[in-house]
């Protein structure tokens, strides 16, 4: 029976890359030097220090330029809150989005219900796979669900006929 799973998996090569490439932009360009502005990457989280909340939006700034120009999708971040760090330092968490939440998954499986489609989605884990009998009727799932699950990055891996 063929199958697909829908997944949310961003390239961490990519997104690794484009951190160390925002991070020599920072430590070379001419507004930032002397200042505390900074970029780390750990376990899908990156980490924006800053003197100020102006000084963090340049470097937020600076870090999706290079995402964007690294073609890794924006919508994998999830952006936290200023914290302030010793003195009139501060700091920003984003999160990297790995994963389908459980309340998405439900909403792509009650989606694929309710189109009346020859398929059949199974929530496993951080994936939602998606069976049927006919190879079209899969393809018209993805179609559907790429129109109406905008706000999540999602692709189809593991394509099994």
């Amino acid at each position: 029976m063929p199958s697909f799973d829908t997944v949310c998996e961003p390239n961490m090569v990519e997104v690794k890359n484009a951190v160390e490439n925002a991070s020599k932009e920072i430590a070379t360009r001419f507004d930032f030097k002397g200042t505390s502005a900074a970029l780390e990457l750990k376990d899908k989280e990156i980490t924006l220090f800053g003197d100020a909340d102006f000084q963090l939006s340049q470097v937020e700034d600076v870090l999706l330029a290079k995402l964007t120009k690294r073609s890794v999708d924006v919508r994998f971040l999830d952006k936290g809150d200023v914290q302030k760090i010793g003195g009139d330092k501060v700091k920003q968490v984003f999160k990297v989005r790995n994963g389908i939440e459980t309340e998405q998954s439900k909403k792509i499986q009650r989606l694929i219900k309710d189109s009346k489609l020859k398929v059949q989605a199974a929530i496993q884990g951080d994936a939602v796979r998606v069976s049927g009998a006919k190879r079209d009727d899969l393809q018209a799932a993805m179609a559907l669900i790429r129109k109406e699950i905008t706000d999540v990055p999602l692709s189809f891996d593991n394509f099994r006929d």
